[in-house]
């Protein structure tokens, strides 16, 4: 799964109408390539129904390349449908990727049995109790020997894990956050990735 973000990145309220334009396109798109798109936030323009940006969740084997399609400084070339003697037609958005935070699944931890080490003499339990349990897609490893049998080791284990998975997501949630409020003050304006024309929203070329 991979996120867009189409923003008017403080534009005028043409850009914001750009932006609105730019989803049902990519709604489109994505359809026709057999995408899943999701609406994850959305934050809505200064004029009725448009969007001063949206983000979106694509899913799906042709995701990457969609998404590829529309990530850079995107422009929509048209006369001003809200100010008709506004001699500007160029009206610059922006589209930027982001990587989502990472979700942790049960079968995506490993468990291996070991003996307990460490100090403690008799205290330190001699049989293949303690458990070394990694998380396959992050490579987050702990090690745990507290507990008597294996059963509750793989118990606190888990939660260990659990609890360094939630505080590593927070992380890229507040990273994610600060990336997607930098995107909106960050467009180009010129070489635009992809152009669209007149009130039909039609891609050039």
């Amino acid at each position: 799964m991979l996120l867009l973000q189409l923003s008017s990145a403080q534009g005028p309220a043409e850009c914001e109408l750009a932006v609105t334009q730019a989803l049902r396109r990519l709604h489109s798109e994505a359809e026709a390539q057999g995408v899943r798109l999701g609406i994850v936030e959305q934050v809505a323009g200064d004029i009725r129904d448009t969007h001063k940006s949206v983000l979106v969740s694509l899913d799906g084997e042709h995701a990457p390349e969609l998404a590829t399609h529309w990530a850079g400084t995107l422009l929509w070339t048209c006369k001003s449908p809200y100010r008709p003697e506004h001699k500007r037609k160029n009206w610059f958005f922006a589209g930027q990727l982001f990587s989502p935070p990472v979700e942790s699944m049960e079968d995506e931890i490993r468990f291996e049995a070991m003996r307990a080490s460490g100090p403690g003499g008799q205290h330190v339990n001699k049989t293949d109790s303690a458990i070394r349990a990694t998380h396959v897609a992050t490579g987050i490893s702990v090690k745990v020997q507290s507990e008597r049998s294996q059963h509750d080791n793989k118990r606190l284990a888990r939660l260990l894990i659990q609890q360094r998975l939630a505080a590593q997501q927070e992380q890229s949630a507040q990273e994610l956050r600060l990336q997607r409020r930098d995107a909106h003050h960050q467009v180009e304006r010129g070489n635009p990735v992809r152009t669209f024309s007149g009130n039909a929203f039609t891609p050039k070329g």
